[in-house]
């Protein structure tokens, strides 16, 4: 028998990852009721499958890689990596895939959380299908936020469900080391996990099928990552699509379009990213589901006044950080508009308007040696009509890169619109760099001048002093 309750809230939330957590976050700290509903665990793709796991998989990695180039340390980590001790690690990081401190820390601000399968029931309306056969029936006098994310998507091969394939949960949550694993793709999935799992033992294959890894970076990065790969060991092929698969008891047998069979004990396809939206009720507001949800900067829904989406569900920009940064945007701009406060009037600081998706989204690849980079690439710069320069700097020359790691191998390069002399991108690619991007980030979202950058000294001897080395480059 289904129960059926009901009861208003001020905003309601389907999806409870960091993205509508953060939402929740924000319209409970301006005074209005909130409901969040999840029909998984509280946390979402980030805290289980996703940036924690994968980052606690591949630290070791980066580690074991860094003392191998510091004199005095190199020979003492020569071994293999201790697979069950890093397993057993990204376990820790993921609460054994447990959310009770979530769930805590969500009621701690005063949101309510309702498990089960949220859907929209018309306008402001949301029902709840719990997991005890009980019905909630919930309404929104403010706001409905979707920020239920993004799925994995796998290609249309005959008779792949049977071949059982790794997404990019899979690879992120696998409880033993795969002796020989595919890889499908070539962009930042592809290239962490073959990173990670080569590194703990396994014996990658990565199938491209462009010809470059990272092709949204400039293209330097994709040729650094792929020549560390396969100093590694892995086997990286561009150039190269898959055409079957089958699973003959425990091999996975592959074949390519040049009529190449790979065998392997698992298959991860890390070939891009659907919304989850296929069955949350769109239809009952006239949009499609299974769509990418268009917003303005407010990151409400084109046409609506009152349904809002965000992080991967409005497919601005697919990244934890960005989806957080949009949460804070949504729920600044939800609170002023239940107070019926014009958002331009009450806008001192820019919070009611997500600007930073636009021109200033920064993403690390947590590979050997690490991609980084923010803004525009050289190519994008060009396509968008700028006028633009880039400025390229080996690495290597960098004193505090050397003393960083013997041998160190990577390169920067900051794309400068000539009209304003300011940053419209930059890329780094080395090791540790992923620690030097924020400061091209303020470079880039603050539109700094040059001629004001050339004051912001690099500490001596760090490999930050690449920055230097940019702008003398510039000035020529």
């Amino acid at each position: 028998m289904t129960e059926t309750e009901s009861i208003a809230y001020d905003v309601v939330v389907l999806g409870a990852g960091p993205v509508g957590e953060n939402v929740a976050d924000r319209a409970r700290a301006a005074g209005l009721s909130t409901a969040v509903v999840e029909s998984e665990l509280v946390g979402g793709e980030c805290s289980y499958w996703a940036c924690m796991p994968s980052k606690a998989l591949l630290r070791p990695a980066i580690a074991r890689a860094d003392a191998r180039r510091v004199p005095g340390l190199r020979q003492s980590v020569q071994g293999p990596l201790d697979a069950a001790a890093v397993l057993a690690h990204r376990n820790y990081y993921t609460s054994h895939w447990k959310d009770g401190g979530q769930v805590d820390w969500l009621e701690s601000t005063g949101a309510h959380l309702y498990r089960g399968h949220g859907r929209l029931a018309g306008a402001r309306r949301v029902t709840v299908d719990g997991p005890e056969g009980e019905r909630h029936e919930l309404t929104a006098r403010q706001a409905v936020v979707v920020a239920t994310g993004s799925r994995a998507l796998l290609p249309g091969l005959p008779g792949l469900d049977e071949v059982r394939p790794w997404t990019s949960r899979e690879a992120t949550s696998a409880q033993s080391v795969p002796g020989r694993l595919v890889v499908v793709g070539g962009g930042v999935v592809g290239v962490e996990m073959a990173t990670a799992w080569q590194a703990l033992g396994s014996r990658v294959t990565l199938l491209v099928r462009g010809e470059a890894l990272l092709p949204r970076m400039e293209p330097f990065a994709g040729e650094l990552v792929a020549e560390a790969l396969t100093e590694a060991g892995a086997d990286v092929r561009t150039g190269t699509s898959v055409t079957g698969v089958t699973r003959e008891g425990p091999t996975v047998m592959v074949t390519t379009g040049t009529g190449d069979r790979v065998e392997a004990d698992e298959i991860l396809f890390a070939t891009g990213r659907a919304p989850r939206t296929d069955d949350l009720g769109l239809e009952t507001v006239g949009l499609e589901p299974g769509s990418w949800l268009s917003v303005d900067d407010s990151l409400r829904v084109s046409g609506s006044t009152w349904l809002y989406a965000v992080g991967d569900v409005n497919h601005r920009a697919l990244l934890t950080h960005q989806g957080k940064y949009q949460a804070r945007i949504a729920g600044a701009a939800i609170a002023a508009r239940a107070q019926g406060v014009p958002l331009l009037e009450s806008d001192r600081w820019g919070a009611h308007a997500a600007t930073a998706d636009h021109a200033a989204v920064p993403q690390v690849v947590f590979t050997d040696p690490e991609a980084a980079a923010v803004g525009l690439s050289l190519a994008e710069a060009r396509e968008a009509g700028r006028r633009v320069r880039a400025v390229d700097v080996d690495l290597s020359t960098v004193a505090g890169a050397g003393l960083y790691a013997d041998g160190y191998r990577g390169r920067a390069r900051m794309v400068v619109d000539l009209d304003t002399e300011t940053l419209a991108g930059v890329t780094f690619v080395g090791p540790g760099v992923g620690e030097l991007i924020h400061s091209a980030t303020i470079a880039v979202a603050g539109e700094v001048p040059i001629s004001r950058l050339w004051h912001a000294v690099p500490s001596y001897p760090t490999v930050g002093e690449v920055w230097l080395r940019l702008l003398e480059a510039y000035r020529g």
